[in-house]
């Protein structure tokens, strides 16, 4: 059994819903209660500002930890959306107060409606790669809040400020985040910066470019721009979707600039790579971050990102098998050649052999063959397993989708086995 597990990594604890945490204070006028995504809430004379709010089965709770904490009601006056995925948006009818205003970037609508659209895509890619996470308890005599699409939202396309009581709000879109509808609001008078999950929800790992569950592509090189934007607020105070405030000028420009500077690093070397005629393959084989430029344990390793880069730039044919243009897949010829190879024990059998060679890549797309022709080979699910274990191990717990994926893989292998009528046959 591997060393690693996704369950130890930094981002189940990050993500991880605590119904009983209570709310605390950031500074005087900022309050945190934390979540699936964390939502704030920044107080001032004349009403109080919300930015985020949670899931829906949070944004109840988010208020009553924010009252609790203050000691009286929340009178809403603004609703900012950092962007528009669910943990951010979906309890937002908890602090819809009447007259409170909602703003958002103006992709948002269209954010929301693709989302929409391919729900029962996404449902299950969802579920396989954030299987630990369990929605959070309803409190005692609770009922679920019945949801919908928030309607009259103020929207911007590339700045927008505003005051409540005194206290001014600066709103800027930084379109090369999660989503193309990512904004920042700066606080001047508290040399604030609130981002959401516009750099991932791991602080100091690279940014989601691409995720495995799938995503509309995203741009390093705007990443890269939108970091300029964000290192020119020279925040004392930055505040992210998930874990602790962020504090010190100094820490935050270094954090900003060393992540804006791998991502830099990472486009130019691929781009130089493609233009010296290297495949895709030998590019994500061969760049490697420089030890400076190395970031936090996240959610893919770096290889994910020159690939996606590339496709950036390039889209998905790679220019080297007609096949690639056609609606057959290679697996469907893949039982006639596993038959050609002898059988699926046969190559199973190869593939341990490149395995105990350290062809770890080349084991895999031979037992994966050998398993499209014959599910229930013993032999092909022991070096399946074998070679999952190893690529879990060559993880060094450092990636989290790549974990649970593997891990995913790995049940399902194991399910194959109980289900194995000769499984107790030699």
């Amino acid at each position: 059994m591997s060393r690693y597990s996704s369950k130890d990594h930094r981002f189940e604890a990050l993500c991880a819903w605590e119904p009983e945490r209570p709310a605390e204070k950031v500074t005087d006028a900022i309050l945190l209660s934390r979540g699936i995504s964390s939502s704030y809430l920044i107080t001032t004379e004349a009403g109080d500002v919300v930015v985020n709010t949670g899931t829906k089965l949070e944004g109840d709770r988010h208020r009553e930890r924010f009252e609790q904490l203050l000691g009286r009601p929340l009178s809403v006056a603004k609703i900012v959306f950092t962007q528009d995925h669910p943990d951010h948006v979906g309890g937002w009818l908890s602090f819809a107060d009447a007259g409170a205003e909602i703003i958002a970037q103006a992709s948002f609508p269209a954010g929301r409606a693709d989302r929409g659209r391919l729900k029962d895509f996404f449902r299950p890619r969802f579920r396989r790669l954030m299987s630990g996470f369990s929605a959070p308890p309803l409190p005692p005599g609770a009922t679920l809040r019945p949801t919908r699409e928030p309607e009259e939202v103020t929207l911007f396309e590339t700045a927008h400020a505003f005051s409540v009581g005194g206290t001014r709000f600066e709103l800027v879109s930084v379109p090369g985040g999660e989503t193309t509808n990512c904004l920042a609001v700066w606080l001047p008078e508290e040399g604030a910066l609130l981002v959401g999950n516009h750099m991932g929800a791991l602080y100091g790992a690279l940014p989601n470019l691409y995720t495995l569950r799938g995503d509309k592509p995203r741009s390093a090189r705007q990443f890269v721009a939108d970091l300029d934007v964000l290192l020119g607020f020279e925040a004392d105070l930055l505040l992210t979707g998930h874990g602790d405030p962020i504090r010190g000028a100094e820490r935050i420009a270094t954090d900003l600039t060393r992540l804006r500077d791998a991502v830099r690093y990472l486009e130019v070397e691929t781009l130089r790579g493609m233009n010296e005629g290297k495949d895709l393959a030998t590019l994500m084989r061969e760049i490697r971050l420089p030890a400076e430029l190395e970031p936090a344990s996240g959610r893919g390793p770096v290889r994910w990102y020159v690939r996606t880069i590339w496709e950036e730039h390039t889209g998905w044919f790679q220019h080297e098998l007609t096949s690639e243009l056609y609606d057959v897949p290679a697996r469907r010829v893949w039982p006639e050649v596993v038959e050609l190879a002898g059988g699926a024990a046969r190559l199973a059998e190869r593939a341990e052999a490149r395995l105990a060679a350290g062809q770890v890549g080349e084991a895999l797309h031979l037992v994966e063959m050998a398993l499209v022709a014959e599910p229930e080979s013993r032999r092909a699910l022991d070096v399946h397993a074998a070679i999952l274990e190893e690529l879990i191990e060559q993880t060094g717990g450092q990636h989290y989708d790549e974990l649970v994926w593997l891990e995913t893989e790995r049940e399902r292998t194991r399910d194959s086995y109980a289900h194995d009528p000769y499984r107790d046959r030699a």
